[in-house]
């Protein structure tokens, strides 16, 4: 009898772990982000570079997933500087942080939270590459389909609600309809004094520059074909005010040209991320 085939996650999150992967097998030093234990967890088949969404043109796109990585890292490391200790990781996915980066994580209660059979994958994965969990990792299943409250799933397991937290959603929002993303964002606001709630968003794709809006809109039609299709988009006005709305008392926006000021300065390549695009919002409690 033929064996089952292997359960795998959401081609998203195996897309945004080998771009990652790509940005230090392709592209030259400095790396703003160096992650290859998310392409061993996603284990593509040979040949992998050669697909059609690693190709030249998603330079950009790859520009963008490192350095919103990077920046969430950045922010978790100064935080636990001045004393915070729970990071929060919503719609996990293939993270890697708490594997690559144990000496800090190990100041920390991390906890990744993704849908029930996302995470039972990626640890069966990390036992058969012989990873292991780190000791101070938790997994919490959160069925966001059906509605299940985060926060309470938090609660279960270990997470201290009077004690201040970051906690990021990168590659989310655009999946999410605007009351879910006001949802999460009051969820967000309700934490104790302190923490910092970090999430990316799309821009309006009319607002992408004109030689990258091709590939955009490229992957919303890849996007809807696979019956997971893009829903929300904010100017950055929009997000501010719904965040405050929320009731965050400080919000800000890190736009994408801010970012590749930050992490792409003077390269002598050219990479960087696409303006208006995929951008971030920050607040805090």
């Amino acid at each position: 009898m033929a064996d089952a085939p292997r359960q795998v996650p959401d081609h998203t999150a195996v897309r945004v772990a080998l771009w990652r992967a790509l940005h230090v097998l392709a592209d030259p030093p400095p790396h703003v982000l160096e992650d290859t234990v998310g392409l061993a967890l996603a284990g593509p088949e040979e040949g992998w570079q050669q697909r059609p969404d690693m190709g030249a043109f998603t330079r950009p796109f790859r520009a963008s997933i490192v350095a919103r990585a990077r920046f969430v890292e950045d922010l978790v490391e100064a935080q636990v500087a001045g004393g915070v200790a729970q990071y929060v990781v919503l719609g996990a996915g293939l993270d890697t942080f708490a594997l690559r980066r144990p000496e800090l994580g190990a100041r920390l209660r991390v906890f990744e939270v993704d849908e029930p059979a996302t995470q039972a994958w990626k640890q069966r994965r990390l036992g058969e590459l012989g990873l292991g969990v780190p000791p101070f990792l938790r997994f919490v299943p959160v069925d966001f389909e059906r509605g299940d409250p985060w926060l309470a799933r938090l609660a279960g397991a270990g997470f201290d609600a009077a004690r201040p937290a970051v906690v990021a959603s990168t590659g989310v929002s655009m999946y999410l309809t605007r009351e879910a993303i006001a949802s999460t964002l009051r969820a967000a606001a309700s934490l104790a004094a302190g923490s910092t709630f970090v999430m990316s968003f799309m821009l309006p794709i009319e607002r992408a520059e004109p030689a990258i809006r091709p590939g955009i809109e490229a992957a919303a039609r890849g996007a809807r074909a696979n019956g997971t299709p893009w829903l929300s988009f904010f100017e950055p006005e929009e997000i501010l005010a719904l965040a405050r709305a929320a009731g965050f008392p400080g919000a800000t926006h890190v736009s994408a040209d801010a970012l590749t000021a930050r992490y792409f300065a003077d390269r002598a390549d050219g990479l960087r991320l696409p303006s208006n695009s995929e951008e971030l919002l920050v607040a805090t409690t």
